[in-house]
């Protein structure tokens, strides 16, 4: 995270991860508002851009040229990115609902969300076909399609609805893509159908006459079936019902007509038009709520109505850019008025393009490859950033906030230290009786009574086990840090063998307005508390502080009987190395820091941070586990040696055993390595072979520090596999068999990396 003196005084929160909102974040990249905190939420990674998927089906394009990773982007942009569903807003109290963590609070909201086709009108074609958007959903519908059509030798009959420029470039696309599949691998292409449905008199209505010419001797000489003056009513069976009186069976059924709005929208207050988009003004500001904004597909422009197409979202970023700047400073909001006539580019699926503007036309594998340029380039701007960003001005821009506000903030500069540090009571009570509990089984004094320290009781018969941890956030998400950082703690009281008990909190939150600091501490410790409560432990108390950036921390107390705590002295020669997670949080997340670390990546590394070992050390044990650590900040080689160094012996390393996150290989390769990597490869002194070994391309993994990582623990030989076995069948996918431990031999150099 950054680091920063300024604090925070207004919240823009973006909604969706659309054409309109990847423009307003590369624009507040370039040229951010201190004291304006960004928050993206898309259920989306990696967000699709229209102008390729027809060129994506065809085969033109992989995945990542058409699609804009978010991750990096909002890293870039120095936003907060939530990866998650809305459901909802509660437009008084200005906060926004979601699928899977607390409501996220806005001064300021931006929604960019697109449309899907509507299939409500339709009995049946809700369940019987394929809608094009959302498109990742398409795209695996498509995948699921491509890879059944290549498997069978039956007659297929793919048809598409709706003839407007979707529709038709999606059938060509899949046409193309789908032969070209079949040729590949031997196979005949009479065997596939396609047809063309729509309730118009002719193809791409909206579009001049040359441009319908032009595509219906396309779809003519490649045997498309044209069914014009076909309303769809009903989907039945496999068959297409229209009206008047005529029947299309299909195998395979893709819906592209008109665009509906979000369902749930309608249970807002927003003002919507009368297709249930939200109804905006020319500065594209709710018409009904001033602190709102709206953009692209999902967004109806009261003045100025368009149809729903990408060229529209694309042309409204930089506007919606300048006045959500405005809206943010208390200025005035300036109209935008979209072009009337504009630029149409429509693919045949074959690397051939017909372009078209006004009354005029042409086409020609020119126009493909000028419309490729154009889609490129596009797509260059977001997805090759620049190394830095430019620093925010030194102080809080006029406009922000109300003068009494600014005054407060700015006479609160030089802040106290020691207990003058503290956040405020008020505050604090507040987030807490959102988080606490009021009954706790076993807590005598907790959260819900204001006395010095916590009481509980210790059941007859238990140890005690006492453990500790702190860091500060390097992530944007407060809730998710929360989990990390529970987890975290909660990994050296599973590998002692231990059952978390009890939790105090450390948090250190920045100076900042009491409602965005009250916020933040309650995003965090709803975040923790979850974890926390999942793994038996009671959060009965803590400390809050204020400083320089967010950290958090635990000390955590476990309980276990005698014989059942588990040390890092138990290796045991002829024992199997196990560890339970892949490795390589630490380089992901020095990639990240970087804007070079893929979205999927690191939403991968959150994943295996925010699961538990609990599950884990169970399994272990209940295969006899002889010694057991939880691989952390010194990485496996630092862990591992620690273990040896306890237990008397020596091991063999398996290089090209470990477990590794997706992307980490990449990362290694470009040379980008945790800030704690130098000090941890200092180790490898106590590696036989290091020489040799050092080539491997894995090599640098056994160093780089873990956050949440997972449990490393030696297993008698003959249970390994089978412990392994029960380990992915619990959830721990990536765990594997890594190494052997042998009797002692070299104390100086214990390790040998088999390679």
């Amino acid at each position: 995270m950054k680091a920063t003196d300024i604090p925070i005084v207004k919240d823009l929160v973006l909604v969706g991860g659309g054409h309109s909102h990847v423009s307003v974040l590369k624009g507040f990249a370039m040229k951010p508002i201190p004291g304006v905190r960004l928050t993206l939420i898309s259920r989306d990674i990696q967000a699709p851009y229209s102008g390729m998927l027809p060129g994506l089906i065809a085969g033109h394009y992989d995945f990542d040229q058409a699609h804009i990773d978010l991750g990096p982007l909002a890293r870039f942009a120095g936003a907060r990115f939530y990866h998650d569903q809305v459901t909802g807003f509660d437009l008084k109290e200005r906060r926004v609902h979601c699928h899977n963590r607390p409501s996220v609070p806005y001064d300021i909201l931006s929604i960019n969300i697109g449309s899907s086709p509507d299939t409500s009108k339709i009995p049946g074609a809700e369940e019987h076909s394929v809608r094009v958007k959302p498109i990742d959903q398409f795209l695996e519908r498509w995948e699921a399609l491509s890879a059944r059509i290549l498997e069978t030798r039956d007659l297929v009959r793919i048809g598409v609805v709706g003839a407007g420029a979707g529709g038709v470039e999606l059938l060509l696309s899949l046409q193309y893509r789908l032969k070209k599949l079949l040729i590949e691998q031997g196979q005949k292409t009479d065997r596939l159908e396609f047809h063309l449905i729509t309730q118009t008199d002719t193809i791409l209505p909206s579009h001049n006459r040359r441009v319908q010419n032009k595509f219906w001797d396309v779809l003519i000489s490649r045997g498309v079936s044209v069914h014009t003056e076909h309303k769809a009513v009903r989907v039945e069976g496999g068959i297409v019902f229209c009206d008047p009186g005529n029947a299309v069976p299909l195998d395979d059924i893709f819906w592209v007509t008109n665009a509906g709005a979000p369902e749930w929208l309608r249970n807002t207050d927003l003002a919507l038009d009368g297709d249930g988009f939200i109804r905006v003004d020319e500065t594209l500001m709710s018409t009904s709520h001033p602190n709102v904004f709206a953009a692209g597909d999902v967004a109806g422009v009261s003045e100025h109505p368009r149809p729903k197409s990408g060229v529209f979202a694309v042309r409204q970023g930089p506007p919606l850019t300048k006045n959500l700047r405005r809206a943010l400073l208390g200025k005035p909001l300036k109209p935008f008025r979209p072009q009337s006539r504009f630029l149409s580019l429509i693919s045949t699926g074959n690397k051939y393009a017909v372009a078209s503007r006004g009354d005029w036309a042409f086409s020609g594998r020119a126009v493909w490859r000028w419309k490729d340029w154009i889609d490129r380039r596009f797509m260059k701007k977001f997805n090759e950033l620049p190394e830095m960003t430019g620093s925010p001005a030194p102080n809080l821009p006029h406009g922000l906030a109300d003068a009494d506000v600014l005054k407060s903030l700015s006479d609160s500069v030089m802040r106290c230290g020691g207990c003058g540090a503290k956040v405020g009571a008020t505050v604090l009570a507040r987030a807490l009786d959102r988080i606490s509990d009021q009954d706790e089984d076993g807590v005598l004094i907790g959260l819900s009574i204001p006395d010095d320290a916590a009481v509980m009781e210790i059941p007859p018969g238990k140890l005690m086990v006492h453990t500790i941890d702190s860091f500060r956030a390097f992530i944007e998400d407060p809730y998710v840090f929360g989990k990390i950082a529970a987890n975290h703690a909660l990994g050296d009281i599973h590998a002692m063998g231990a059952s978390p008990y009890s939790a105090l909190a450390i948090a250190t939150l920045p100076f900042g307005l009491e409602s965005k600091v009250e916020d933040h501490l309650f995003q965090m410790m709803s975040g923790a508390k979850e974890i926390l409560h999942a793994a038996g432990a009671k959060l009965v108390g803590g400390h809050t502080g204020e400083g320089a950036e967010l950290s958090l921390g635990f000390s955590i107390n476990g309980l276990a009987s005698p014989d059942q705590i588990l040390r890092k002295g138990g290796l045991q020669p002829g024992n199997r190395l196990i560890i339970s997670k892949a490795l390589g949080t630490g380089a992901l997340f020095a990639a990240d820091m970087r804007a070079k670390a893929r979205g999927q990546w690191i939403e991968g590394a959150l994943d295996s941070m925010t699961q538990s070992n609990g599950d884990a050390a169970t399994c272990l044990s209940r295969f006899g586990a002889t010694a057991c650590t939880d691989v952390s900040g010194f990485g496996l080689l630092g862990h591992m040696v620690e273990m040896i160094g306890a237990s008397g012996v020596e091991v063999d390393l398996d290089l090209n055993a470990l477990p590794v996150l997706d992307g980490v290989r990449n990362v290694l390769a470009e040379g980008i390595f945790s800030s704690l990597y130098p000090q941890n490869i200092r180790l490898r002194r106590s590696i036989r072979n290091s020489g040799e070994a050092a080539s491997h391309p894995l090599y640098p993994l056994i160093f780089d520090p873990q956050t949440a990582g997972g449990l490393l623990a030696s297993v008698p030989d003959d249970k390994a596999l089978a412990c392994v076995d029960a380990l992915r069948d619990l959830g721990y996918e990536k765990s594997a068999i890594i190494g052997a431990v042998k009797p002692e031999g070299n104390r100086r150099e214990p390790v040998t990396l088999l390679i």
